[in-house]
């Protein structure tokens, strides 16, 4: 399985890979803008007062991020806060806005793309059997945009990244050209303006240049997309959003009154923006400048089919809508959105046409419908976290945060309102529709289970940035976000060994002591005082010195250069007393030996080692000795990895990667269902296997994936005996629904394996102290 995945690396690459759609803004929203308010003769009042409005409610929105970055950090960003805070029906409500938005995006990119031809091409004016040849070029556009996205190449994500930097290019240019002729030139406020007779036009100014807002959620869904830990990544994104944001904000204030002062907007054949590149840039570069735009416009276009792919194969998972409309095709993609989507984009174009002002209030519409969940969902958050705990650093975000819900929702009454009768009230049709199907399929078809609905929550809400692997089934990305923080890596210094003089406990030292050479880490010998002993074939006698046998011990260990401590405990429950040595002195590992069947007297009896695993805080590796020298000597080269699907599971995840790095060693994940399995399961869990192992392999390791039937344990047992396993890793309280793997109360899966095999078994907590695994 050659994949090869990396993460985004610093901010300026996660600007380019996700700021196509605010950076490409300014390239369409002066037109309608400047065609509202010069035609009216009020564009001297009512120009600055609109403009710094739009660069404040930026700068609002954006500080609102930052707190939906700190807290979301799977990728989902607002719609994932959104649905933790309002719960299922803010899904739906997403799901559907975000599906007229993607094919508003198109609308809009593709309108634009054209009249960036038109500009140097004005014979497309004119017509043909009643189109015009615009139509017909946007139209043949359109469909050889579906026809590329949904054959699964990844041309318009690689070109994505080169086409943004290639506009913020174009920007900065026109921003030093714009200083150059006019100086440093912001644009001035009129309080006027504000008064009743010019309110209105204000408003409605303002309602047509919040179209440079689009896409800023991209960045919130960045943050998974960045290695590091939780902190690191979620301020890399925010310094994306803030390269972007700040050159759209910039363009606005600088290139602004240029193109106030140099366009005609009663030059219908040449759009504002290029009459102001024809002004102040020369020849070569203002059409240089056109093809640019039109190579992010065209990428554009295909990142919002890609998205709706992505969302349609989401919610197919999760069972709002039906596996037939989110079949993927032989390229691995969901096809039938995409082309329901263009079919969509030309009916709109031939009876509408292409100017982009005619949808350009729609998409703004939208996009400012998730602002205003997401800033009340922040609100929300935030007053509950102040309530909690009251410092001024909480209130002054809970004040910022709902300033910005505010002015999200005021534009989105005077958007509806200024637009409401030029369609805006498709909303109100399209979102009660759609909601409605996504509610029958669910009915329908049932709850999925937890892995189906997991990777349904994280495909939905990923759109297509970057690809940061070469295998197009990895569209999950940001899944497990436990692989991704920090390089996944799990710490392993010290290893508690618990003995009490027996023969079968002493059985955990060999290995004990190899993964002590191996990772430099230092021996913790135990034992607990006055522990009841009846009946043990190889317990101790009753006068048994428990500080002289660990000094002996260890004197041993130290022989052979492996550092080496003891320590001694006293109580009744082993069991306790082993949980707490560990917390206690920081342990990485508990080392182990048990017969399997857990017989009455041993060293940890049923009740003992039960209640160790349930209260265990680091991860426990059991031995389970027999005349098989691999169950005491294990190579740790060939390690098998039950998953069921749920985040708890993966928790196992940094530890795997440790040990494999270290050991040269191959990794081969296993599927471990319980119970009736879902009409799209197989194909569900083959993908986020596949996500998980090409983020685990390496140069030095090895994955393979392999789909489990029914019966975890069963499962478990066969593949370490026919892969001849030296390592099975479960986790505890890894539950991804009733019946998966569970902690170790008798007769659950860990304690069947345990019972069954000769391999030594790893199991690690869900919850850890002490141990930063």
């Amino acid at each position: 399985m050659a994949h090869v995945s990396h993460k985004l690396s610093n901010s300026f690459e996660g600007a380019l890979a996700g700021g196509g759609d605010p950076a490409t803004s300014p390239l369409y929203v002066f037109g309608p803008f400047l065609k509202l308010i010069v035609l009216a003769g009020v564009a001297q009042i009512t120009f600055g007062a609109t403009v710094w409005l739009a660069v404040f409610t930026v700068i609002m929105v954006s500080a609102m991020y930052r707190q939906v970055m700190i807290w979301v950090t799977d990728g989902s960003g607002g719609s994932g806060l959104c649905e933790e805070e309002f719960g299922g029906w803010a899904v739906k409500i997403n799901a559907a806005i975000t599906f007229v938005e993607y094919t508003l995006t198109f609308l809009v990119s593709m309108a634009a793309l054209v009249t960036f031809i038109a500009d140097r091409f004005p014979a497309l004016g004119g017509t043909i059997f009643g189109f015009q040849y615009r139509v017909l070029i946007a139209v043949a556009l359109s469909i050889l945009t579906g026809w590329i996205v949904n054959r699964g190449p990844k041309v318009a994500a690689r070109a994505f990244g080169p086409a943004t930097a290639a506009i913020l290019l174009l920007l900065w240019i026109m921003i030093l050209a714009s200083i150059w002729r006019f100086g440093f030139n912001l644009p001035s406020i009129d309080f006027q303006a504000f008064s009743p007779q010019y309110l209105s036009l204000t408003l409605g100014g303002y309602a047509r240049i919040l179209a440079l807002m689009t896409g800023i959620e991209i960045f919130a869904n960045l943050v998974a997309a960045y290695g590091g830990t939780r902190a690191e990544k979620s301020r890399k994104s925010f310094n994306s959003l803030l390269i972007i944001m700040g050159t759209t904000s910039l363009t606005m204030l600088i290139v602004g009154p240029a193109i106030f002062q140099l366009s005609d907007v009663n030059n219908a054949e040449v759009s504002v923006f290029t009459q102001t590149m024809d002004a102040l840039l020369p020849a070569w570069a203002s059409y240089l400048g056109t093809l640019t735009g039109i190579a992010v416009l065209l990428s554009a276009c295909a990142a919002s089919a890609q998205g709706l792919q992505n969302l349609a194969l989401g919610l197919r998972h999760r069972h709002y809508i039906s596996a037939h409309f989110g079949q993927q095709n032989r390229f691995d993609v969901a096809d039938k959105p995409v082309w329901l989507e263009v079919a969509l984009v030309v009916v709109c174009f031939i009876l509408f046409g292409t100017k982009e002002e005619t949808y350009l209030a729609l998409y703004a519409a939208g996009v400012f419908v998730l602002l205003s969940l997401t800033g009340w969902a922040a609100s929300k958050r935030l007053f509950r976290e102040l309530r909690e705990k009251f410092t001024s650093v909480r209130m002054f975000s809970l004040v910022g945060t709902i300033v910005a819900a505010l002015l999200t929702t005021g534009a989105t009454f005077i958007i509806f309102g200024e637009r409401f009768y030029e369609g805006a009230w498709t909303y109100l049709i399209f979102i009660p529709v759609l909601y409605a199907a996504f509610s029958f399929y669910r009915k329908r078809l049932g709850a999925p289970t937890s892995v189906e609905d997991r990777l349904g929550i994280i495909v939905a809400r990923q759109r297509q940035l970057l690809d940061y692997t070469d295998d197009q089934a990895n569209q999950t990305e940001n899944l497990p976000e436990n692989l991704s923080a920090n390089a996944g890596a799990a710490r392993l210094e010290k290893f508690l060994i618990p003995l009490d003089g027996s023969m079968l406990a002493e059985q955990s030292l060999p290995i004990s002591r190899k993964l002590a050479v191996d990772f430099g880490a230092n021996l913790i010998l135990a034992t607990i005082k006055n522990s009841k002993k009846k009946n043990a074939a190889d317990a101790p006698s009753i006068d048994f010195n428990c500080d002289d046998y660990l000094q002996k011990t260890v004197a041993q260990i130290k022989v052979d250069t492996v550092p080496a401590n003891c320590i001694t405990a006293q109580g009744k429950d082993e069991a306790t007393e082993i949980n707490r040595l560990a917390i206690e002195n920081a342990a990485d590992l508990i080392v182990i030996s048990t017969r399997g069947k857990f017989d009455v007297g041993q060293l940890f009896s049923a009740s003992v080692a039960q209640r160790l695993i349930e209260q265990m805080s680091v991860p426990v590796l059991l031995l389970r000795p027999t005349d098989d020298w691999k169950s005491r000597y294990s190579e740790f080269k060939k390690i098998i990895v039950a998953l069921d699907g749920s985040a708890e599971s993966e928790n196992v995840l940094p530890m795997v990667k440790t040990l494999a790095d270290k050991f040269d060693g191959e990794v081969l994940f296993v599927s471990v269902p319980e119970g009736a399995e879902s009409e799209n399961y197989q194909e569900t869990m083959q993908q986020y296997l596949d996500n998980i192992a090409a983020k685990l392999e390496s140069p030095i390791t090895r994955t393979r994936v392999l789909l489990g039937g029914s019966g975890p344990a069963r499962t478990i047992l066969t593949v370490a005996e026919e892969e001849r396993a030296d390592l099975i890793v479960l986790a505890t309280h890894g539950r991804g629904g009733a019946g998966r793997i569970e902690n170790l109360p008798l007769g659950s899966v860990a304690t069947r394996v345990v019972e069954k095999t000769i391999c030594p078994v790893l199991l690690i907590p869900v919850r850890q102290s002490g141990a930063d695994v």
